[in-house]
């Protein structure tokens, strides 16, 4: 394969990757918040938190990403492999 094709099958990879990473970590939040800390007065919170759980699993997908891609780069010469994807222009 050329390196169009790896990088468009990288691209489509970790997006697929960073999708999975939020969906674990919200679910994550959600069960350890609600296994420690939900008692039966904050059912008046639960929108909001929720939303501060979706927000907080973005960050953290975030930098697991970052982690995961710099592990990536170490073991793997990019610059052999794949094409820029923001080519300068002549």
């Amino acid at each position: 394969m050329n390196k169009k094709a790896n990088t468009v099958l990288f691209i489509i990879g970790a997006t697929i990757f960073n999708v999975l990473i939020i969906f674990v970590v919200y679910i994550g939040c959600i069960l350890i918040f609600y296994r420690l800390f939900y008692n039966d007065s904050m059912t008046d919170y639960v929108g909001i938190l929720n939303i501060v759980f979706f927000i907080g699993s973005i960050i953290g997908s975030f930098v697991i990403y970052r982690i995961a891609l710099k592990i990536i780069s170490k073991k793997i010469d990019m610059d052999k492999y794949f094409e820029p994807i923001i080519s300068r222009k002549k």
